[in-house]
């Protein structure tokens, strides 16, 4: 069940060698360009060739000499045609373009419905009990709209407007709506959030009234049931729903900070970290709420009496089954687990004791009485649970009865039951989903960031033909040579290269015969179809993972991973991403591979897909063996036709050059986080625009109060002139798990990096007007 036939991966045929009237006329369109900057405008630094190896060279050095190699296929201009005196064999160069995408996997698919309804910030999609013609989008922001649940969803109406009401982090917010059982006839509307006041804010839920159905919502009806004072400003869950018992059910995190510092998630006597269960209607006078008589504390002697379930991290979204009334939920993890849970009366779920199902910080723990998950997956770097409905369509008879629910960041969708293993449905096309909604029917709909609403469905059939799943078969990498890059491959090095955990990298890439690279007005090179961009990581002296990113046949990129063996013989495509204990030049340390959803965070359309792929990180020159100085961009353009030909543009400032430091700081956080800190990037809230381009002045950056929250860090900005310590960008490049920059990819910190940027903040005396 819930499988499918995964066809037979063919290798793709090189294309026919080139002629040498090709090669001739090729050479004939190429655009001169006049010469690089002198060397000695680069700095030292502009010697180096491949990230921190120099070429000048000890040729006796093994790993020298391989990376000499790299320097020698860029100077000598490797022919791209194949071997002349054996006219069957294929070119080489050619073997490696128009690589077609995997056979997919994916069972399931999101197809957008409600297509004029959007609304950034959305976190929920709620619909009142037996109601069929209106839904209710609320958003973090602390907006509850309404529209019409036929055709578009237009118009979009705003029912509720508490945006002056609610205070605003990372993890708060309007968190939560849930309509009363008997909402046709009393009108009564809860709503969770967090509120100002207190050392941080106040998580607090408040019942609201209708008098039009929910139309519009009385602003001024709020009654606040149940307010608590958060320690931190994150893990506030907060999501609310009605059981079938008619019972309010609030879930809430452990208050935030990292490894539950206050002990809430064990803690009886904290309303942190658990379940809870009121009685909204059965209140003595002058009483918000009553306890139902068999939640596990209700004398309240042993414990808080609202506690239905405790030993909870931070449950964003849970859900009752429509059928069986059961209660499903997601527990966001830490740093390794991602855990779904089926919460029963009196049940203990371990945190922070355990997380997931393995003892959290110690190899071995006391976990008698605790509640292991129903499924988890591990955190590759980054991950947010977001839970999720049983599924009680038609549409999919194959997952009725089982329990749907993705990951924010990947985008993985699985579905499981309890008892069985999970199954993986989708590889990346829930991201970015923060809910999970059951319509009247039973079919669901998944709820984007961004407003979108996407119902399940089933996914289109897969191609008849895929990627190789060894890297020798793609023609990508030669195995016989002893850098790597196939002949006709064009090797290309940046001025300043994104922290990898400390591997070192090679690159190369490939284009079809003829092929026009366009360059944008930005600088960056934009690369036709059929392209690939190689990158092979090594970890002392070892390649570890080599990675394609491929422009296919669609117009679309996407990227893949291969997966180096020990013995260094050969590497094997992934299915999903993965982290691994490798030994680098500092000892054993996590490796994180990718997955393909995690490739697309980066690579996105608004930092031009290739992201090295610039003039201003190509704008170098390399020193060969015989101490010949090259210009890169020049090497490159009389092997592609460039259009329109770079006119010497300055180069990004390298981390140890002789540039101010300023700007140096400043071409570190492009190249390592402008990719998603940009207009139109997947920055999240933290709005900052970190192009080296960008004066600081128009950057969102300095001086600014935080977005996603402060880490609790006292007066906390973005960047703080002059001070470091309550500068985010130095706290999260410096931090690990969720809170980390970059988000993907990296378990470890670049101290190097770190000491730069809060050298350039140090020296800040004030913003730029």
């Amino acid at each position: 069940m819930w499988t499918r036939a995964c066809p037979r991966l063919r290798r793709v045929a090189p294309r026919a060698s080139c002629s040498d009237d090709a090669g001739a006329a090729r050479a004939g369109s190429r655009r001169a360009r006049p010469r690089g900057l002198p060397i000695d405008q680069f700095g030292d630094a502009a010697r180096l060739v491949y990230d921190r190896g120099m070429l000048g060279l000890t040729l006796s050095d093994p790993a020298r000499r391989a990376r000499v190699g790299l320097a020698l296929a860029l100077l000598a201009g490797a022919s791209a045609c194949g071997d002349e005196s054996d006219p069957d064999k294929p070119d080489a160069r050619y073997a490696c373009v128009n690589l077609p995408r995997p056979p997919s996997r994916d069972i399931v698919a999101l197809e957008r419905v409600y297509a004029g309804v959007a609304a950034e910030g959305a976190i929920d999609l709620v619909r009142p009990p037996g109601a069929t013609t209106r839904w209710f989008l609320p958003t973090q922001g602390g907006t509850l709209y309404s529209f019409p649940a036929v055709g578009d969803g237009v118009p979009l109406t705003v029912a509720l407007d508490l945006t002056d009401a609610v205070a605003l982090a990372s993890e708060a917010g309007l968190l939560g709506v849930a309509f009363h059982p008997d909402f046709a006839s009393n009108g009564q509307v809860f709503v969770s959030y967090t509120a100002p006041g207190g050392s941080v804010f106040f998580s607090r839920v408040s019942r609201f009234t209708s008098a039009d159905g929910g139309v519009t919502i009385a602003r001024d009806s709020e009654e606040v049931l149940l307010e608590l004072e958060q320690p931190y400003t994150n893990h506030n869950g907060g999501d609310i729903g009605f059981g079938p018992d008619g019972f309010l059910y609030f879930g809430l995190g452990d208050g935030g900070a990292g490894s539950d510092p206050l002990g809430s998630g064990q803690d009886t006597t904290t309303l942190l970290g658990a379940m809870l269960r009121i009685d909204v209607d059965g209140a003595a006078p002058g009483e918000p709420y009553a306890i139902p008589p068999d939640n596990p504390f209700a004398d309240g002697a042993l414990g808080r009496p609202e506690l239905y379930a405790w030993g909870l991290r931070n449950p964003w979204r849970f859900s009752f089954d429509a059928e069986s009334g059961a209660l499903w939920a997601g527990d966001v993890g830490q740093n390794q687990w991602e855990e779904v849970n089926l919460i029963t009366r009196g049940g203990n779920y371990g945190w922070a004791i355990k997380e997931g199902s393995a003892c959290f910080g110690a190899d071995s723990c006391d976990d008698a009485g605790l509640i292991d998950p129903v499924a988890q997956y591990r955190n590759h770097a980054v991950a947010s649970v977001i839970a999720g409905q049983v599924y009680r369509g038609a549409a999919l008879p194959e997952l009725r009865g089982a329990f749907i629910y993705s990951d924010f960041y990947s985008g993985a969708i699985w579905a499981v039951r309890e008892g069985e293993e999970p199954a993986l449905l989708s590889e990346s096309g829930g991201r970015q989903l923060t809910s999970w909604a059951r319509e009247e029917d039973g079919e669901l709909l998944g709820v984007r960031f961004d407003g979108a609403l996407l119902r399940l469905v089933a996914a289109p059939p897969p191609a008849d033909e895929g990627l190789p799943e060894t890297l020798s078969t793609t023609g990508c990498f030669d195995m016989a040579a002893s850098t790597g890059a196939p002949a006709g491959a064009l090797p290309y090095e940046l001025n300043v290269p994104f922290w990898s955990d400390g591997a070192s990298k090679r690159r190369w890439l490939s284009t079809p015969a003829d092929a026009t690279v366009a360059i944008a007005p930005d600088g960056d090179w934009q690369l036709p179809i059929g392209s690939v961009l190689v990158k092979t990581f090594e970890l002392a002296g070892a390649p570890v993972e080599t990675r394609l990113l491929i422009r296919h046949d669609d117009g679309g990129w996407a990227g893949y991973s291969y997966a180096w063996d020990a013995d260094g013989r050969e590497a094997t495509l992934l299915d999903r991403g993965e982290t691994r204990a490798l030994e680098g030049d500092a000892g054993t340390q996590s490796w994180t591979f990718p997955s393909r959803g995690e490739c697309d965070f980066c690579h996105s359309a608004a930092a031009g897909y290739t992201l090295g792929l610039e003039s201003a990180q190509l704008a170098r020159e390399v020193t060969g063996p015989d101490g010949q100085v090259v210009d890169q961009l020049e090497a490159l353009g009389e092997r592609l036709l460039l259009v329109p030909a770079p006119q010497d543009p300055a180069p990004l400032p390298t981390a140890d050059g002789d540039a101010p430091l300023e700007q140096r700081a400043r071409a570190y956080l492009h190249a390592n986080c402008s990719q998603c800190h940009r207009p139109d990037g997947p920055g999240g809230r933290a709005r900052v625009d970190l192009r080296y381009t960008t004066p600081l002045s128009e950057a969102l950056l300095c001086d600014e109060p935080p977005r996603a929250g402060d880490l609790d860090i006292p007066d906390a900005r973005l960047l703080a002139p002059g001070d470091p310590a309550r500068s985010l960008l130095s706290a999260r490049v410096r931090s690990l798990g969720t809170t980390r920059m970059p988000p993907v990819g990296s378990t470890r910190v670049d101290e190097e990096g770190a000491a730069l940027l809060d050298a350039w903040i140090a020296s800040l005396d004030a913003c730029p007007e």
